[in-house]
This record gives C-alpha cells, sequence and structure tokens, in this order.
C-alpha cells in the first residue's frame, strides 16, 4: 500500500480520514477519563479538534466525489466509516486502490 499523495483528491480523502479516526480514538479516550475522573471540562479541546477535522473530512470528501475521484457508493462507504470507531483504519485500503487508480488515469 502506497502514502497517500496530497496532490491527488482521494490522498487528501484518506490522509484527513486518518487523521479525524485519530482524533475519534483520542475523543473517545478522553471521554472514558471524563467519567472516570469526574473532569467534564477534559473532553473540550478534542472534541472541538475532532469537531473541525470532521468537517474538514467531509469537505476533502466531497471534492473527491465532486471530481468523480470517487464513485457515490465509495463516498458513501467513507462517510459512514467515518462515524465509526476504527472505520478509516479499514477502508484506507480501498481508497488507496481508487488514489492508484485516479493516479494511473491521469498520467
Amino acid at each position: 500500500m502506497s502514502a497517500p499523495d496530497l496532490r491527488d483528491p482521494v490522498g487528501r480523502v484518506r490522509i484527513v480520514g486518518m487523521v479525524e479516526g485519530l482524533s475519534f480514538l483520542v475523543l473517545l479516550a478522553c471521554s472514558v477519563i471524563k467519567r472516570v475522573a469526574d473532569k467534564p471540562e477534559i473532553v473540550f479541546i478534542p472534541g472541538v479538534i475532532h469537531a473541525v477535522l470532521f468537517f474538514l473530512f467531509l469537505f476533502v470528501l466531497f471534492q473527491a466525489w465532486g471530481s468523480k475521484a470517487l464513485t457515490t457508493k465509495q463516498s458513501g462507504l467513507a462517510f459512514l466509516a467515518s462515524v465509526l470507531p476504527f472505520g478509516p483504519f479499514f477502508i484506507d485500503r480501498k481508497l488507496a486502490v481508487s488514489e492508484t487508480q485516479s493516479a494511473d488515469s491521469a498520467d
């Protein structure tokens, strides 16, 4: 599997998806700490960061779909994966194949 390329729309979806997925896991961990330590303020900053990354993910996903780098089905699966824990990590392999195909067709 190749490293994502920021110049490719699918590569941007992969990179932002990974960072957004990681922020989701951090937010889940902070939620557990919040409950155990009774510190509700601990989720504020990770929550804001995750929200910004999620909207950035939606933006790059919409760009990739709009430029026809991803099909409607692929975009829908990527969106569904973005709301599930570990989802972006599972769908990355499929997106890597799409990225390779779009790079080959651009040459």
